[in-house]
């Protein structure tokens, strides 16, 4: 595995100085040579790698899919398909659909690459590194549209200290020149590929309109659904099926919170159909959020019932795979790409009415101010031992109100985010609460038509989940007491 590498430019007319014998006792072999074609694929509109996206077909490697992920976003390791080249088959059509919508991947470039080798050995024959120079023709049909060179030193961590330096002053010597910064993408398919992605939230400031900061809430979580979905469908990240799920929810919340400032109809039928979403998402979720839970639980167990643990987990796994099996479903359905477009469009221009043009500053404190009374009315109302579905109510309001406190944070400031947090601290305690209520209620479930080893591990599990509900009700009295600061609710 390379310790280091260097890029350099390949200039007309540069040819590989000698270096049969080198310094820190390693020398080269002979080169070897070998050609390559590949083929970027995207829509027209370069939907995949204005996102930050690339597919492929290297004839060599076959598919190779490249997307980003998380929050904030990073490069996914990359997806190696096997497949010949021509359309692109269903797992990468999958893969990117969050991006493209419907719209076809087509040939958007070709490629054809003459790579030099020059492997780098030790003093003992060892190999240490390589040198590297491609010679890229970049195609329009059968013509030559354009053509580059570049060299690349790459050394093992076993190369002798200075290796990488030492060649890459040789090279330089002989005319080599410093690296392009052009990306690989942009050399492929041109400077369009680094426009905007479809969907591209902005920073919003206390200046801002009512309008500017619901188009903001928008579109950052319409991006973090699209930046999931793939992490979604491959599905072997729990946190992508989570991330897409608080997108979800969020994005009803956010409609929620701003729907004085839009479209009635418009909020409505979007809001219904993100409730659908939530719900195929959420059996997923559960599961994973459960099996997690029980997992850690079984720590607490003597090694023997731990181990008689085993049907029980085997029983969410198959829940979990019929949950993944309706939700892929449902994620390769139309009506999730139409949902899917709508979003989109929602990020750019939603539905606005005419007081979301008044300040941000001025509208939005009196849209988090009604979450805060309904959540401390909720309160109020609880009998003095309030019932599970009770506090899991408490639960959902307090979501409400701290996912409103955020959607304005970005205008309004510090104020609002220390609100937020203090709410979140009760949705927090609640949601414990609710967890251990839940995994309960599934444990003895399963006690019920389960073996006798079986039921006795649900049995001890059940003990402990109770006792966990316990200590969230008596830690959640004091989380609320702090949530009621005055000082807390003076921005509203």
């Amino acid at each position: 595995m390379p310790g280091h590498e260097l890029r350099l430019s390949s200039p007309p007319g540069f040819r590989f100085p000698t270096l049969s014998a080198l310094d820190h006792g390693a020398r080269t072999l002979d080169a070897r040579e070998e050609q390559f074609q590949t083929v970027e694929f995207d829509t027209r509109d370069l939907r995949v790698a204005r996102a930050g996206g690339r597919v492929r077909h290297h004839s060599v490697d076959g598919w190779v899919v490249e997307l980003t992920g998380g929050d904030p976003p990073v490069p996914r390791p990359r997806l190696s398909i096997p497949g010949d080249t021509g359309p692109p088959p269903e797992r990468v059509v999958d893969l990117v659909a969050a991006l493209t919508r419907g719209e076809p991947l087509q040939p958007a470039a070709r490629l054809r690459t003459l790579r030099r080798r020059v492997p780098l050995v030790d003093g003992a024959g060892a190999p240490v590194g390589e040198l590297v120079e491609d010679e890229v023709s970049v195609l329009e049909g059968v013509h030559l549209a354009a053509r580059y060179r570049e060299l690349r030193v790459a050394v093992d961590e076993t190369a002798p200290d200075g290796l990488a330096a030492m060649l890459a002053t040789r090279l330089q010597a002989a005319g080599a020149g410093p690296a392009d910064s052009t990306p690989p993408i942009v050399r492929a398919l041109g400077w369009r590929a680094l426009d905007p992605p479809d969907v591209s939230p902005e920073t919003v400031g206390g200046d801002a309109s009512a309008g500017d900061a619901v188009r903001a809430a928008i579109a950052t979580s319409v991006a973090r659904l699209l930046r999931h979905d793939p992490g979604v469908r491959i599905g072997d990240d729990p946190e992508d099926v989570h991330q897409a799920r608080v997108a979800a929810r969020r994005l009803r919340s956010d409609l929620r919170t701003f729907r004085s400032l839009l479209d009635a109809e418009w909020n409505a039928g979007l809001r219904e159909e993100l409730r659908w979403l939530g719900a195929e998402l959420g059996t997923v979720r559960d599961t994973e959020v459960l099996t997690d839970r029980l997992q850690g639980r079984l720590t607490a167990l003597p090694a023997e019932d731990g181990a008689d643990a085993a049907p029980l987990l085997r029983r969410l796994a198959e829940r979990w795979d019929a949950g993944r099996a309706e939700l892929l479903a449902a994620l390769r359905s139309p009506r999730y790409l139409q949902l899917l477009d709508r979003l989109v469009r929602a990020a750019r221009e939603p539905a606005l009415l005419p007081e979301a043009a008044e300040p941000a500053a001025a509208v939005l404190p009196p849209l988090v101010a009604g979450p805060w009374r309904h959540l401390r009315d909720a309160v109020e109302g609880l009998d003095e031992e309030p019932a599970d579905p009770a506090l899991h109510e408490i639960r959902i309001r307090a979501k409400r109100c701290r996912y409103a406190a955020e959607a304005v944070a970005p205008v309004v400031g510090k104020p609002a985010r220390e609100f937020a947090r203090a709410v979140a601290a009760v949705q927090d305690v609640l949601g414990e609460h609710q967890d251990a209520v839940v995994a309960e209620h599934w444990l003895r479930a399963v006690a019920g038509t389960a073996g006798a080893r079986e039921s006795f591990v649900a049995g001890e599990l059940t003990a402990l989940e109770r006792d966990a509900a316990a200590r969230a009700r008596d830690e959640w009295g004091d989380v609320w007491r702090a949530t009621r600061r005055k000082r807390l609710r003076a921005w509203l």
